[in-house]
């Protein structure tokens, strides 16, 4: 691993080949930024991988931005990015990550929530097994707000993905994981602006056959103010498990309600039938020619999914 440093944007001097690239978005996060910040670099340095840390500023209203860039001169492998409006964790991911020039990209947050300390072991794992391309830090506790609804409705939401991605999937939106750029890039267009960027990569990953590994870690109460919303977000997961299952694999969202809707109105022919010879109810002819068209639409997305080129 090359050792040559160059200058960045906000000072310091970074590695110019960093094996690891760790994207940090910071949202309105001043009383705490600054301590994860030395919670990762300490980790870094003690790992011996080469790394740059891209702390994102995006559009804090607080002093999160100046106290990163107070900081900089303390940590040579930060680079600060500072965006000039609010775009959401998810496109400060995705344009951190097309911005990364490690071949391990890391993800995760400000908000003393995930054990940063253990972002080495994910990235050891990776490089060990060339066939992991993911490592996602599994939660085995939630401690997040809305807790009560929060759990039953990640639940929810995780048996769907894997009843539609076909496999276990411990944890679907954990904000900690690692992955291999490579891998990545030709989903990265795919990532929504909000939280459920994280489901979108995971889904991602397990629906084209990459590998991904669980491991499980320790989930910490926040530090300040959640800007998860419960209403709204749940409501875009589920909107996003759809989608990326659709975008990959459009028969497994289709074709059951479709062939649900022809063995009904098949059944529902025969009824009428026994009721009233050679007679068919509108309604059975609008249920069975209704499976018929989203069986049809099934097959047609199957095709374009198959047929386009990534």
């Amino acid at each position: 691993m090359s050792t040559t440093e160059t200058t960045s944007e906000s000072g310091p001097a970074v590695d110019a080949t960093p094996y690891v690239t760790i994207v940090l978005p910071c949202y309105n996060e001043q009383d705490h930024v600054i301590d994860e910040v030395e919670r990762i670099c300490a980790a870094m340095d003690a790992s011996g991988y080469t790394y740059e840390l891209v702390a994102v500023d995006d559009c804090s209203t607080d002093q999160t931005l100046a106290r990163l860039q107070k900081a900089a001169p303390r940590f040579p492998n930060m680079r600060i990015r500072a965006f000039h409006r609010n775009g959401g964790s998810g496109t400060v991911r995705r344009i951190g990550t097309q911005e990364a020039r490690g071949e391990i990209v890391v993800w995760t947050d400000a908000d003393m929530t995930y054990p940063n300390e253990r972002i080495p072991e994910l990235v050891q794992l990776l490089e060990k097994d060339p066939t992991i391309d993911q490592v996602v830090g599994a939660r085995t506790t939630e401690e997040g707000s809305h807790k009560i609804l929060r759990v039953p409705a990640k639940w929810f939401i995780r048996k769907v993905a894997e009843r539609l991605a076909g496999q276990k999937i411990p944890d679907l939106n954990s904000g900690l994981r690692a992955f291999r750029k490579s891998v990545a890039r030709p989903y990265l267009r795919l990532l929504p602006p909000g939280f459920s960027c994280v489901t979108t990569i995971t889904l991602s990953f397990l629906s084209n056959q990459h590998d991904v590994y669980y491991l499980p870690i320790e989930y910490s109460k926040r530090a300040g103010k959640s800007k998860f919303s419960f209403i709204s977000d749940a409501y875009r997961y589920i909107l996003q498990v759809l989608r990326m299952v659709m975008y990959f694999n459009p028969l497994k969202v289709l074709m059951p309600p479709a062939i649900w809707l022809v063995c009904i109105g098949i059944a529902k022919g025969i009824y009428d039938n026994v009721i009233h010879p050679f007679y068919l109810a509108s309604n059975t002819i609008v249920i069975f020619i209704s499976g018929l068209l989203i069986g049809s639409l099934a097959l047609l997305a199957d095709l374009i999914v198959r047929s386009r080129s990534e």
